[in-house]
């Protein structure tokens, strides 16, 4: 089944409203296993409107509305596709009998036009409205299946996930869901992850497999449409152990999270505990971490210190390894190693971690922007130092660093270490 939907509303042209009903109405109709090929919005005029439909019939089988079933001329939906359907309107009288017990147990008299919402295009079955008092309506005409939903989301979405889905169960000839499987990925790029599957993501279409990217991490979906959960984990399953034989040592979740609360979880797993000293990110990779619930059982605090005299007062550096001719600097390696050991031992926690670097936009120390060094100190381990250089500016360079630190310390969490 293929589906369109027309979202009407003028404020959706003008961007005074933003169109969230046609994001949630794909995802939900994605779920039913029914493909969603056009979205078109469309302002409060009868005749664009009546266009609108003309075109989406030519190419869908399925079309949904949101907007323009209220009590006020521009709400047209209903009258703009009777039109086209050469139906009548009629009233639904329970319909009817709600908006006006609305009005009477608030005490506020009724103006006509309010009997508006309770129109039903002729031969639709009614869609209740539990949020508020415009009835849906859902009917199929020749062929083609319509369906009518309120603007306003707090009435849109439990209309849907109601009677809607229940009226398009019903006209479906079979039940094919939609099921997916998200695998995120860290310390590898999107066209890195995407070359490696390159051959998997241009052949397979079913399971389909579809790469996402954010700062610092990608994520892989896997979709199927399948009759039952089980005979769509056979097909996902195959699918993701072909992903895991190339890409697996980068592979931190089976489920939409971040890797900050992958961490987390191994941390609390093994009852071990985190803290962390921070120059570049300015306390970017504390924030990251503690947005988790929960984490003050793992994360033992952590240190800002930007400047070499904080690094000197409050971490012990001497000021001879941090400033001065033939000094290593606060942006090297020793520094780095420095930094994690000594707020590790001031906390005295399992894992010290530590951030020092040239976000930029100069370079600092004569070193180039980007230069990153991330130090990892475990009680009763050598101490070890990884290097980055990063493109981007300022902000993304903070971002990029933090996340590196977080895969590192999964790696050294999870025993992905070395792979």
């Amino acid at each position: 089944m293929r589906a369109e939907i027309i979202a009407v509303g003028t404020e959706l042209l003008l961007g005074q409203t933003v169109n969230t009903n046609a994001t949630y109405l794909s995802q939900g109709l994605a779920e039913l296993g029914i493909d969603v090929y056009f979205q078109t919005v469309v302002g409060d005029n009868a005749g664009r409107i009546r266009e609108a439909i003309t075109l989406a019939r030519s190419r869908a089988d399925l079309i949904l509305f949101t907007g323009g079933l209220g009590p006020t001329m521009d709400d047209l939906t209903k009258d703009a596709l009777a039109e086209l359907l050469g139906r009548s309107i009629e009233e639904h009288e329970p319909s009817m009998v709600k908006i006006e017990a609305m009005f009477t147990s608030r005490g506020i008299h009724m103006v006509e036009s309010n009997r508006r919402q309770a129109n039903l295009i002729e031969g639709s079955d009614p869609l209740d409205n539990e949020a508020g008092l415009a009835v849906g309506n859902a009917l199929t005409v020749e062929g083609t299946h319509y369906v009518l939903l309120p603007g306003p989301p707090r009435e849109m979405k439990p209309m849907f996930d109601g009677p809607a889905k229940t009226w398009l169960r019903g006209v479906m000839n079979e039940e094919r869901r939609l099921y997916s499987r998200l695998l995120k990925f860290a310390g590898i790029g999107e066209s890195s992850l995407e070359q490696a599957l390159i051959d998997l993501i241009e052949t397979q279409t079913d399971p389909s497999i579809a790469p996402y990217a954010k700062e610092g991490e990608v994520a892989i979906r896997v979709s199927t449409k399948a009759l039952s959960e089980l005979e769509a984990n056979a097909r996902l399953d195959a699918a993701e152990q072909q992903i895991k034989e190339r890409v697996g040592q980068f592979l931190y979740a089976r489920e939409d999270i971040a890797l900050e609360e992958a961490v987390i979880r191994l941390l609390r797993a093994s009852r071990r505990t985190l803290a962390s000293a921070e120059s570049l990110t300015g306390g970017l990779f504390a924030q990251l971490i503690t947005r988790i619930p929960g984490s003050s059982g793992e994360f033992t605090g952590g240190v800002v210190t930007y400047t070499n005299l904080m690094k000197h007062r409050l971490l012990s550096i001497p000021l001879s390894q941090l400033e001065g001719t033939g000094a290593p600097g606060a942006i090297s390696e020793s520094t780095a190693a420095l930094m994690a050991e000594r707020v590790r031992e001031l906390t005295d926690s399992d894992f010290g971690v530590s951030l020092t670097g040239v976000a930029g936009p100069s370079e600092s120390e004569g070193k180039p922007v980007g230069l990153v060094y991330f130090g990892l100190a475990e009680r009763g381990q050598q101490t070890k130092v990884y290097t980055a250089n990063m493109n981007g500016n300022r902000e993304m360079i903070r971002v990029r660093a933090a996340k590196s630190l977080l895969y590192r310390l999964w790696q050294a969490l999870s025993g992905h270490e070395g792979m």
